[in-house]
């Protein structure tokens, strides 16, 4: 009978060992948790950076096209020109991405060249790190 007594008594944890284990995960979520949110930033920046390729790629076939660089990123999506020589709609799905952060990107043309611009997630002109503007 004092076996069967020894072995309920130590069948289960202490309450310091589930203490001690707890401590040893919040030390590797603290740990851990940086370099997963830092991959997320890097990640929406990687899918800017694509996007806005895809989009110069789609104003450089437009500009074959027509000739001139269109005035807004509509011009993609719609003929906005009035030209027969239109052959879009330039974009895949038929509608103008937003950046990963939600916001419009930020397109200026002055007839030969233009600027295609994110803003980034504070969605403001300039910044840094994370905030800081992306283009190509």
């Amino acid at each position: 009978m004092k076996n069967t007594a020894l072995v309920s008594k130590s069948a289960g944890f202490t309450l310091i060992e589930i203490l001690v284990v707890m401590a040893i995960i919040g030390m590797l979520a603290v740990m851990v948790a940086p370099n997963i949110f830092n991959q997320q930033a890097g990640a929406q920046r990687d899918a800017a950076m694509s996007q806005i390729s895809s989009l110069e790629t789609a104003l450089d076939t437009y500009r074959l096209d027509v000739g001139e660089y269109p005035d807004s990123l509509d011009g993609l999506v719609s003929n906005d020109s009035g030209r027969a020589s239109w052959n879009g709609p330039y974009l895949r799905r038929d509608v103008l991405p937003k950046d990963p952060w939600g916001n419009d990107y930020v397109y200026d043309v002055d007839g030969r060249q233009f600027t295609l611009i994110s803003y980034a997630r504070d969605g403001a002109q300039g910044g840094e790190d994370d905030d800081a503007d992306i283009g190509l």
